[in-house]
């Protein structure tokens, strides 16, 4: 007999032999918050099409509770967990291992945990990249903005600095967090912070080719725009990127301005 779990046709016998069981692994993603995430659903639907015996949960971690996340995950037996926001960068000092482009970016989106040993790696950063050369987009030579400057936007700017990018334009509303990331990252390029102001991004997007938001902003349908959007119909070459799952705001200010759009 077959039946439907989450969109996915699978045979009843495969479920009684799988899912879920004593072997079943057990994969998840931390964050706070972690409601909105589709990576539950789309990594267990994964699972379920290859007839990978796992699962993949979301686990929302409270600030003050971070340090005890490793050794929970060994306890239980977790195999690995993606991490967001915001807890890229303080996840760290709890790390047994930390693969050394991550190292150098200072964040880490995914851990595998094998043997009791926890070890930090960074896909933001060639993840990004492939799904810009999947839409045609070299990063060679252009001015690229960023918003924000956390651990995702750390990791974008790293790659796109190694894969030589002409400048990086960091804005942040803090302008000391922008400044502290583009002092750890300036070694590796062109890269200049600016507070987040309406006047201050609209000269900056006439001189960009890229825009990138890796803030939180447009998770929330009453968040605020970081800045007036309508700034966007002043570059008809820019490419918009939100590294958000959906459609937001900014991305759909964008398309109205036909500008190309990426989502996360």
């Amino acid at each position: 007999m077959k039946i439907k779990i989450m969109g996915t046709i699978v045979q009843n016998n495969f479920l009684d032999k799988f899912f879920p069981n004593g072997k079943t692994s057990v994969y998840g993603i931390i964050g706070n918050p972690i409601s909105h995430s589709v990576s539950p659903y789309m990594q267990t639907q994964a699972f379920l099409k290859l007839k990978i015996n796992a699962i993949y949960v979301p686990f929302e971690v409270q600030r003050g509770d971070i340090s005890q996340v490793i050794n929970s995950l060994k306890t239980l037996n977790i195999k690995g967990i993606n991490v967001t926001v915001p807890y890229k960068e303080v996840i760290l000092p709890y790390l047994d291992e930390i693969d050394q482009d991550a190292l150098n970016i200072g964040s880490v989106n995914t851990i595998k945990i094998e043997n009791k040993i926890a070890r930090g790696f960074n896909t933001d950063a060639p993840g990004f990249i492939l799904a810009l050369k999947e839409e045609n987009i070299s990063v060679k030579n252009k001015n690229v903005i960023i918003l924000g400057a956390g651990g995702t936007a750390k990791a974008l700017a790293y790659i796109l600095l190694k894969e030589k990018a002409k400048s990086i334009f960091l804005v942040n509303r803090t302008l000391e967090k922008a400044k502290k990331l583009e002092d750890s990252l300036k070694k590796y390029g062109n890269i200049k912070s600016y507070p987040l102001k309406n006047e201050i991004l609209k000269d900056l997007i006439k001189q960009s080719d890229i825009l990138i938001n890796t803030t939180s902003i447009g998770l929330k349908k009453d968040d605020p725009p970081l800045f007036n959007y309508n700034f966007l119909k002043e570059n008809k070459n820019l490419v918009v990127v939100d590294v958000i799952y959906f459609l937001t705001p900014l991305l759909k200010k964008a398309q109205e301005f036909s500008l190309k759009t990426i989502d996360g």
